[in-house]
């Protein structure tokens, strides 16, 4: 996979992933890969990251159902950032955010502070496993 080896992976492996729903064009997160999330997402056809609390490839979906069907990957001109324009599957409409939002970007600043301007789509206690 030659391919692979024309990113430009930061000191721990990693390239950070923008994740763009494919339909509407909402950003919806932001996340990292390594070389094997990158392999698999292409595999799979949906995103695997990698996760760096939990150091592992995370299977975006795997606790909450919510999958990203990946439609398009693509790598700036530095070759050091990637956008996924995907389809956010597992409710509708998609989910993205472990809060339970659309989108993970769902605070914006107003008078000198975070607001947030999404509704909660879905209770995070009924999505996510303890």
């Amino acid at each position: 996979m030659e391919w692979l080896e024309t990113i430009a992976w930061d000191a721990n492996g990693l390239v950070p992933v923008i994740t763009q729903e494919a339909g509407s064009g909402d950003v919806l997160m932001f996340a990292w890969m390594n070389r094997e999330a990158l392999a698999r997402t292409v595999a799979l056809g949906q995103a695997v990251y990698f996760s760096r609390s939990r150091q592992r490839l995370w299977h975006k979906g795997e606790e909450s159902g919510h999958f990203q069907q990946v439609h398009d990957i693509r790598v700036d001109c530095d070759a050091d950032v990637l956008l996924l324009k995907v389809t956010q599957l597992g409710h509708e409409p998609g989910i993205a955010c472990h809060t339970g939002r659309h989108s993970c970007f769902f605070q914006q600043l107003k008078d000198g502070q975070w607001q947030a301007v999404e509704p909660v789509l879905e209770d995070p206690e009924r999505i996510y496993r303890k």
